[in-house]
């Protein structure tokens, strides 16, 4: 049968998949790859390791007689820059995103630059240090010139992997586009600063998402998409009418591709962002760090109520519970006023355990104040734009609490639980559709569950 193989390399896991002619999954492999250090020794992706790793698989792929293989895509977390010189040789370790940034460097970088609000609203980029990719590339140029200047070719690392395969080098735009720095979203083109830093002639052409590189001999390999960006395609590509994508796991993320309103001050400093779909369009987006927080206050509860740190995963929506809590806290429905930021703190980290009669209730308090929190977060996506339906997906979408809880916080919003296997891989897999698979695309790629509020 004729597949595609998508390598979807996530910071922990790295997965390959093969998704037949349908987009159903017909084989796979993940890995966690022991990671390396930096010359400050800090940790960082081994590069070497990885393309190791991708290099076996493929040739493990070739040599299955059950599949022909048509394409190759990738999908890979952003931030990170793989700088190669003219021979295609890597020239640093992949750095880190959660590396320090040094504060003197950065106020440089900004004051140059007509300071941190102007400079963050035009490249619809929250001041976020490594994070922004682009400034790693302003690092190398300002503490290692020499090396710099033997830089061939700064690529993000899905057209990194993309190299790999094809030796030819490009840019694409939802890697640019994620929060990297470099990107004048007002005017649609590169901030002028890339030129002003002699930058602009090491960034390789833009390529389109849906468009590949070469077939060797009848192969077609994509340009690779940032992941965030992947996993929003199958959804555009099912519906039609205006939607919110959740996406939850570590990070909550609200993605909005209906909201056009260009991002204000006060929402980058809210975690807003915006992310570029492979169209070239912005899909406005916030954060929260929500799947971080309730691993967190899971182990509080279970220490405290003496219970194994999973216990919650047997607790179902309780509605007597909830309407008990909320006259508890006199609640009525959002919002309340807080007299601390509810987007960076959950309320549920100031209650006080010893109040709660039992794991089940304490456990429905957490989801109300995540939800809550959730509320706030995903409003400064819709506001101003005509959304009817809320997707959820990830590990929240298996949550009952949550589930319920979100519905009723939208009355007149239709929210959904999604599940598909891997939005990304199948997103990057999508993105190439035309170039590898005679089929039209199904309508049921994804599978989803109402909630009534």
């Amino acid at each position: 049968m004729n597949v595609v193989a998508i390598f979807d390399i996530g910071k922990t896991n790295k997965k390959v998949f093969l998704f037949d002619e349908n987009y159903k999954i017909v084989w796979e492999k993940s890995v966690n790859l022991e990671e390396t250090v930096d010359e400050d020794g800090f940790p960082c992706e081994d590069i070497q390791v990885l393309k190791n790793w991708i290099f076996e698989r493929l040739a493990e792929i070739k040599s299955l007689t059950d599949y022909i293989l048509k394409a190759i895509n990738f999908s890979t977390y952003g931030a990170s820059f793989v700088y190669i010189d003219e021979n295609g040789k890597v020239l640093t370790p992949l750095y880190n995103y959660l590396k320090e940034y040094p504060q003197e460097l950065k106020n440089d970088f900004y004051n140059k630059y007509k300071g941190k609000e102007v400079f963050a609203v035009k490249t619809a980029s929250p001041v976020l240090g490594s994070l922004n990719s682009g400034m790693q590339i302003y690092r190398l140029k300002e503490e290692n010139p020499e090396l710099f200047d033997q830089v061939k070719y700064c690529l993000h690392l899905p057209q990194y992997l993309s190299f790999l395969l094809t030796n030819e080098a490009y840019a694409d735009i939802t890697s640019i586009g994620c929060h990297t720095n470099l990107w004048n979203f007002k005017k649609m083109k590169y901030h002028k600063w890339l030129k002003n830093e002699a930058i602009l002639d090491k960034i390789p052409p833009l390529h389109y998402g849906k468009d590949i590189i070469k077939k060797d001999g009848e192969l077609a390999i994509g340009v690779g998409l940032h992941d965030s960006s992947s996993a929003i395609i199958p959804y555009t590509i099912n519906f039609t009418e205006p939607f919110v994508l959740l996406s939850t796991g570590t990070w909550s993320i609200s993605l909005n591709p209906f909201n056009t309103k260009p991002l204000t001050f006060e929402e980058l400093q809210h975690d807003c962002l915006c992310y570029m779909q492979y169209t070239e369009k912005p899909v406005k987006a916030a954060r929260l760090f929500s799947g971080n927080e309730h691993e967190v206050q899971t182990k509080r509860l279970a220490e405290h109520f003496k219970v194994p740190v999973d216990t919650y995963k047997q607790v179902y929506f309780d509605k007597k519970i909830v309407s008990n809590l909320r006259a508890l806290n006199f609640q009525i429905i959002y919002p309340k006023k807080y007299d601390f930021d509810i987007l960076k703190e959950c309320p549920f980290q100031k209650r006080d355990l010893s109040n709660f009669k039992s794991y089940e209730i304490a456990y429905h308090q957490l989801m109300l104040d995540l939800v809550e929190q959730q509320f706030f977060s995903t409003n400064l996506v819709i506001h101003n734009s005509p959304v009817k339906k809320i997707f959820v997906d990830g590990g929240f979408s298996k949550n009952s609490i949550f589930m319920n809880l979100l519905a009723e916080a939208y009355p007149d919003i239709e929210v959904f639980a999604a599940s598909m296997a891997q939005a990304s891989a199948l997103g990057a897999a999508l993105a190439i559709h035309q170039n590898w698979n005679p089929k039209p695309i199904q309508n049921d790629l994804i599978d989803l569950k109402f909630y009534k509020h």
